[in-house]
């Protein structure tokens, strides 16, 4: 029965790519300018394919990166603005989204009204925070600025319930901070973090002495150490990876137990979820004792600045001038390196896309995603499946009962391509021509709202989490499915002129990547229908976390910059997923040759080709702000440790190229980390 298998995909696997790649002369997809040859492939794969382009490309000014991702993402803008400046040509009647979608960026566009306006426009939310009496109005307060988008102390949100995926639940996770991450608060013998917490305090200054505090300073001062205190009990984003540790489910009125200064009731009702629940899932109860803890020890008057400066926060890019400069000058100058603020049209657009996304989507779709790109990648998506399903059949390391279990979840897996099979709905949402930051608040809220509703309803399987015009890809464990936009099958990632080895080395392994997911550390916790449930055996699961120990001892090594290394443990689920999607893809590119000899392009074979198709998809430049802010908060490795990682462990890899004993990519075939 196997050869008929593998026969039978071998097939599946050609047909999908002939249809893609038309073309009867077939190019091999390398990008040869970007190589540098004086590098052996043996030694930096990354910097072999990606060398030249390393040394000749300048991370535009208005960027804090520069790569492959980056420059799809911006090639795609000016189809976005055209899309956008032909809706506004239309003069679409009130309430239709052509005219949200043009409205929107109107208001963003028109620079001179909001200079006018100066602060104005935040008036009545500051007053609003300034005429807190007491601390019993915190928790409605708290509430009314989760609704519009503003940064709090913890966040509320609605998804499906981790262990009964059928429904919806209320979860309550930690936030509150105005920095990336806890470190830059806590490291203080991290010169760079030091410094950034530094210009922090000040930026807060300048803020909220352009909003007319008269002691600015002296409360930024007061903000930095009420958000370092909230810092020092949070949890860290490690930790935070365990689906199972922050799946903490309890009657609401355990939340007393936890934080009992604090008044849930009034919290929870106010955010309109009262009624609605009798249960929350809480993600970190220790922070909500810790939270707790600081609200008491801190005074009144410190939270209203606290907030007051979260609110502006929000605010300031759709404010005047002044404050947008400003919060360009921190967020984009100070914390990522960029100095150059963007053409206005491409931060209106970015709006567009936040607040109409699907609508903007549809528009997008219609004109630059042609049916036949869904048809190609629904196919490559079965392929990849049936690769998967092939190889956990010949797994030596699981028992068959846990192989049953991981074969019924692959068979469970939803894939969605391309764009959304029923279209988002913003008839509730307002938008007006000249009212720029009332957009942005009025958007928030429907969202908050959208995102309420869905209490006590069935579970909306056609809901996308990206718009198709983002180009990226993702996972999501309580759906079980795999979820690729539109904008993602375009060269590097998908190109219908390239042979096939360079198109299963990038998008196959992307594909691979996203099913991977579903079997990394966290995915591998929960079963087919989206609940986490332990399905495997105990032994089976000590072979898994040893090959895992090994993979983040492996990325634990790496050092994109002298003094930061890689969180091998942060970055597991993204390395599992590069390892096991090049992998599968492999052995899909394999079964398609059918015994054949694929022909050799540019002088590589179609192994060679393989490999070469995902390094250069990862081909990337970062500014060293920028950089420290990947290894902090990142769960993706860094672009070169994304290529070189996963090959050093593919048997294929030695064999394409010939990596041997000395070679600096050499690892010991006992030591190379192979999961699925």
């Amino acid at each position: 029965m196997k050869p008929r298998l593998l026969t039978a995909l071998a097939l599946s696997l050609m047909t999908a790519f002939a249809t893609a790649a038309e073309p009867a002369a077939p190019i091999s997809g390398i990008e040869i300018p970007n190589m540098d040859t004086s590098v052996r492939p043996q030694d930096d794969f990354f910097t072999y394919l990606n060398g030249s382009w390393l040394k000749t490309t300048d991370i535009p000014g208005d960027k804090s990166s520069w790569g492959t991702f980056a420059k799809l993402r911006d090639d795609t803008l000016p189809q976005l603005r055209g899309l956008i400046e032909k809706a506004a040509a239309e003069k679409a009647k009130t309430g239709t989204e052509a005219q949200k979608i043009a409205d929107l960026y109107a208001s963003f566009m028109d620079e001179d009204k909001l200079n006018q306006l100066g602060i104005r426009p935040l008036t009545g939310e500051l007053n609003r925070i300034r005429a807190l009496k007491d601390k019993k109005g915190l928790p409605i307060l708290i509430a009314h600025l989760t609704q519009i988008g503003v940064t709090t102390p913890y966040g509320v949100y609605v998804r499906p319930d981790a262990r009964e995926s059928t429904k919806y639940a209320v979860y309550i996770n930690q936030s509150g901070l105005g920095l990336p991450d806890r470190d830059y608060y806590l490291k203080k013998d991290d010169a760079k973090l030091a410094s950034a917490l530094a210009k922090y305090e000040l930026h807060i200054g300048k803020i909220l002495t352009l909003a007319g505090d008269r002691d600015a300073y002296a409360n930024a001062r007061k903000i930095v150490a009420l958000e370092t205190a909230l810092a020092e009990v949070q949890w860290t984003k490690v930790e935070n990876r365990d689906p199972v540790k922050r799946y903490n489910k309890m009657p609401i009125k355990q939340l007393a137990e936890l934080a009992p200064g604090f008044d849930w009731g009034h919290a929870l009702a106010a955010t309109g979820v009262a009624n609605k629940v009798d249960y929350v899932i809480v993600h970190q109860p220790s922070y909500l004792t810790g939270f707790n803890a600081v609200l008491e020890k801190t005074d009144l008057a410190t939270w209203k600045s606290y907030f007051e400066w979260q609110l502006l926060r929000e605010a300031s890019p759709y404010l005047s001038k002044e404050f947008a400069d400003a919060h360009f000058d921190f967020y984009s100058g100070v914390l990522t390196g960029v100095a150059v603020k963007p053409p206005r049209w491409k931060s209106a657009v970015a709006l567009v896309e936040s607040s109409l996304g699907e609508a903007l989507g549809k528009l997008y779709v219609a004109e630059y995603f042609p049916p036949e790109r869904k048809e190609r990648m629904d196919a490559l998506v079965k392929n990849l499946l049936a690769a998967y399903r092939n190889s956990i059949d010949g797994l030596d390391w699981m028992s068959p009962a846990t192989k049953l279990e991981a074969q019924a979840k692959l068979a469970k897996f939803t894939p969605k391509i391309g764009y959304p099979s029923k279209w988002r709905d913003y008839s509730t949402l307002s938008i007006v021509r000249n009212d720029l930051l009332g957009n942005v608040l009025r958007a928030e809220n429907y969202q908050h709202q959208r995102m309420i509703a869905k209490l006590g309803k069935p579970i909306d399987r056609e809901e996308w989490s990206m718009t198709p015009q983002t180009v990226n890809a993702y996972y999501n464990s309580t759906m079980n499915e795999i979820v690729f936009p539109a904008a993602i099958l375009q060269p590097p990632f998908f190109d219908v002129r390239a042979d096939d080895a360079v198109n299963y080395g990038a998008i196959g392994s992307v594909i691979g990547h996203e099913i991977g997911h579903g079997f990394d550390d966290g995915g591998s916790q929960s079963d087919g229908d989206g609940n986490l449930r332990d399905w495997w055996t105990k032994e089976d699961r000590a072979n898994f976390r040893a090959k895992a120990d090994a993979l983040v001892k492996q990325y634990d090594a790496y050092s994109p910059l002298p003094g930061y290394h890689v969180n091998g443990a942060l970055t597991l689920g993204e390395n599992i997923g590069d390892n096991s999607g090049t992998a599968i893809a492999y052995k899909a590119y394999k079964l398609s040759l059918a015994g054949k000899t694929a022909p050799v392009l540019d002088g590589f074979t179609g192994e060679q080709r393989f490999f070469m198709g995902w390094g250069q998809l990862w081909r990337v430049k970062m500014r060293e702000q920028q950089q420290v802010v990947q290894v902090k908060t990142d769960p993706h490795a860094p672009g070169q440790f994304r290529v070189n990682g996963p090959v050093v462990n593919q048997s294929g890899f030695y064999e394409a190229f010939g990596v041997k004993p000395g070679d600096k990519l050499y690892v010991a075939p006992e030591q190379r980390v192979t999961i699925w």
